[in-house]
């Protein structure tokens, strides 16, 4: 492959359809973020550090911004459709771990469908049917994930569309959340520290970056980004730090109103928690409400990211040839099969400990993109130094992630990990585009 070239089967242009604004594209980013990042991981990473919530997220959206900083010169350069998977292989030095990366992080986008579903699920039968865990449950994250595959299916300029509104209704209302939250806070609930550990400390922004790492999916908007070299470092900017800044600011809202015997019950239905002594009766279904807004605009985006992401590994033939071929309603016939896939998820597993490993396959994926970035600084005209800042930062804490787990001996977590990325090694191996040259 020659240097500064996009690999074959990527959607490589100059500029792009103009579909997307840049609001657009950082809507799709922060649709993507605040989801289950706010309405389920906020309370576990609570229950880990407590008061110390707010620095966590804070180290994990710097982490977010040096890694968006890589993804934002590379897309602005090499706007594509494939986003990560286009940039592995623009040149990490290693075809068949480029591929395995790629293929891993389709994994990843597959599993996170299933546990944001899961989560609009859980809401929906807790508003409508007092009762978290039913057979409501899956029925609402089923008819959600459909309701979102049509929406996708229609075209970006939709996607775009409805993703802004869905985003600015769950910021309306959070916004109220927050404001009427910041007058009922107990200065008491907020010093509630607990012994400095560091390595449970740098396992739950590991954690945490989960909340954060929806800003990928950006990337494979660039293709229908008018200015792409003005646009995308300018969107991927703007939504991480309004959602690190959000993040922030609920932190201390929630863990300011929601007592410690209730966030140890109620760990993944915090924040909804949180809005009853702020809002009163009206609090928890309102926020459950919003918990609906939050995760079917992250669904959205991640489906945008998934149906680009897959059809140009189709292209590249990186994946068989099911994800080249187009079917009903315009998609391919892998994507209908990877939408079958996050169905079975939705009605036989238990994604309580999915977003451990989702974590780690993330950080991973997005520790190998600085990679990317570093071989072809000049190209895109990136800053070495804040790649190298951020690549250490990020080395750091996934290492600390990974460390955890072991020392926590969560095998089920580490089992996930290790079967995924062997599935994802023996995958690349299979359909290695250079065995079918003839």
């Amino acid at each position: 492959m020659k240097k500064g070239k996009m690999p074959p089967g990527s959607k490589h242009k100059s500029s792009g359809t103009g579909h997307l604004s840049v609001i657009g594209v950082a809507s799709l980013g922060v649709g993507s973020m605040v989801g289950v990042g706010v309405f389920a991981l906020l309370g576990q990473v609570a229950l880990n550090v407590r008061s110390e919530t707010w620095l966590v997220f804070v180290v994990a959206g710097i982490a977010a911004l040096f890694s968006g900083y890589s993804y934002a010169c590379l897309s602005a350069k090499y706007p594509s459709s494939g986003g990560i998977t286009d940039y592995l292989r623009l040149g990490f030095g290693w075809p068949l771990f480029e591929r395995a990366l790629s293929i891993l992080y389709l994994f990843t986008l597959v599993l996170t469908l299933a546990l944001i579903a899961k989560a609009f699920g859980a809401y929906a039968s807790g508003l409508f049917h007092k009762s978290v865990y039913s057979m409501w449950q899956n029925l609402y994250a089923t008819g959600v994930l459909l309701a979102m595959l049509a929406i996708n299916l229609v075209g970006a300029a939709l996607v775009g569309k409805v993703e802004v509104v869905l985003v600015a209704l769950k910021i309306f209302i959070l916004g109220i959340f927050i404001v009427a939250g910041m007058t009922t806070i107990n200065p008491e609930m907020l010093d509630h520290h607990l012994i400095w550990e560091p390595a449970s400390f740098f396992s739950s922004i590991g954690l945490a970056f989960f909340a954060y790492a929806g800003y990928g999916m950006m990337a494979t908007a660039a293709g229908d980004v008018r200015n792409p070299k003005r646009d995308m470092p300018i969107a991927f900017f703007v939504a991480i730090c309004f959602v690190m800044a959000l993040y922030v600011v609920l932190a201390f809202v929630v863990l300011g109103n929601v007592t410690p015997v209730d966030l140890v019950l109620h760990p993944t239905t915090t924040v909804a928690r949180a809005a009853e002594p702020v809002l009163g009766k009206i609090g928890y279904p309102l926020m459950s409400i919003t918990a609906l807004f939050a995760t079917a605009s992250a669904i959205n985006a991640t489906l945008f990211a998934s149906l680009n992401v897959s059809l140009e590994m189709g292209k590249a033939e990186c994946l068989p040839a099911i994800f080249r071929q187009t079917s009903f309603g315009g998609g391919t016939r892998g994507l209908y099969l990877l939408v079958l896939f996050i169905l079975l998820a939705i009605a036989f597993l238990d994604l309580s400990s999915i977003a451990t490993v989702a974590s780690a396959t993330f950080l991973a994926c997005y520790l190998a993109v600085f990679v990317v970035a570093w071989r072809h600084k000049a190209e895109i005209e990136a800053n070495p130094l804040l790649l190298g800042i951020g690549f250490l930062l990020m080395l750091g804490i996934l290492g600390a992630f990974i460390g955890e787990m072991i020392g926590q001996a969560q095998w089920t977590e580490i089992g996930l990990l290790a079967g995924t990325s062997v599935v994802s090694l023996l995958t690349s191996y299979y359909f290695d585009p250079e065995k079918h040259k003839v």
